[in-house]
């Protein structure tokens, strides 16, 4: 352990200790918030647990992690602590197991994961989507394998199973059998960093870092099947050549064809990959384009639909799943397998201008439903109550 590593240590241990722990202790697997790079899922147990640590609570939290996060990583509050647990493999399976039988929490929450083989009774675990049942050939077999193992096991296993969206709450219930009563939905909120509309010269900024040409649209997600990019850009060739088309997202599984896609359409000057960004250049991307697609076949809440209301972009989205029950009025939508359809309400999006107007609008209204805030109070009451 580092110098810097035993300070830190001794920090929370001092403030461990000036906590009167007469609270029950509500433990969490923090290993996914530690992410670098936060996706979906990892960005969620951050944002969560940053939310739990500051409302009100009869909690003590102890936030089980891979390594020592940074000093001022989680909010300076003194209802927690960290419980570092290195271990090189199946960490989760082993090393988190192993901490539940010797010294286990009064109850165990799970936001991004899976729970380990040992936990105690009362323990609560997130399901986000069951993408790999609707579209399996979207998955390597192992990742699609360990997907349905870990789903059911979560499902059979916790106390309460939490739910994104009332979409998920109805796969969950459909696939592995878990009765409704032990599922609850709540909501997620999007990224607080895109909680606003960027201003203009922080727009000018970014275009310029990523050498952006107005007018574009935007869509934002990992780079695979399910995102339904082969059928966006097909819908896109068909728009007027004034647009470009940026996509920001990792490559996924089974990435190639989509690039194979663009190359195909003769799309390579209209179209442009960002890959990963940092979350500090979102909103004005968002707030540059024109647009924000969301194409996806299926998503179990759909990030990307809220940061683009949240950041004032008119949202043009796919139908499917949990979308509309996300995006709610704020969104033009259509039949993601259909390309005519999404053309078609791509193309009237960008020529009705009251249109988009209205859409911000209603992104901004719908936007309001949503907070981490919420879902954290919404989650100790669940907790509470067992």
């Amino acid at each position: 352990m580092t110098q810097d590593e035993i300070r830190f240590s001794k920090q929370f241990a001092r403030r461990s200790s000036s906590v009167v722990r007469r609270s029950s202790v509500l433990g969490i697997d923090a290993s996914r918030a530690l992410s670098d790079a936060p996706t979906g899922t990892e960005y969620y147990s951050r944002a969560l647990i940053e939310a739990l640590l500051q409302i009100d609570s009869p909690w003590f939290f102890r936030l089980y992690t891979r390594a020592h996060p940074s000093q001022n990583f989680f909010p300076p509050t003194n209802n927690y602590e960290i419980c570092a647990l290195p271990f090189p493999r199946l960490w989760t399976h082993t090393r988190l197991a192993f901490e539940m039988l010797m010294r286990p929490p009064d109850a165990l929450f799970v936001p991004a994961h899976v729970l380990p083989p040992i936990h105690p009774r009362n323990s609560i675990v997130t399901v986000h989507d069951l993408g790999y049942k609707f579209f399996p050939d979207a998955h390597p077999f192992f990742a699609r394998a360990y997907l349905d193992v870990s789903t059911r096991w979560n499902a059979q296993n916790a106390r309460v199973v939490l739910a994104d969206s009332y979409a998920t709450r109805d796969d969950v219930a459909k696939f592995y059998g878990t009765s409704s009563e032990k599922i609850r939905v709540v909501y997620p909120s999007c990224n607080a960093a895109l909680g606003k509309p960027a201003p203009q010269n922080e727009i000018e900024r970014v275009r310029a870092k990523y050498a952006l040409a107005a007018p574009y649209l935007i869509s934002v997600g990992t780079i695979q099947p399910r995102k339904n990019y082969a059928r966006l850009l097909e819908a896109f060739a068909a728009l007027p050549h004034a647009h470009t088309l940026v996509i920001v997202g990792k490559k996924g599984w089974l990435s190639d064809s989509i690039f194979q896609r663009v190359r195909a359409l003769n799309l390579d000057a209209r179209v442009k990959f960002l890959d990963y960004v940092p979350d500090a250049d979102l909103p004005a991307l968002y707030g540059g384009a024109q647009l924000a697609v969301v194409p996806s076949l299926y998503e179990g809440f759909g990030f990307p639909a809220l940061e683009a209301q949240a950041c004032g972009t008119p949202l043009v989205s796919s139908n499917a799943s949990s979308l509309p029950e996300v995006a709610g009025e704020g969104a033009l939508y259509f039949d993601p397998r259909d390309v005519r359809a999404m053309t078609r309400a791509l193309q009237t999006a960008l020529d009705d201008e009251p249109l988009r107007q209205a859409l911000v609008e209603g992104g901004r209204a719908n936007v309001k439903r949503f907070s981490w805030t919420r879902a954290a109070r919404e989650i100790v009451e669940i907790v509470t109550a067992f």
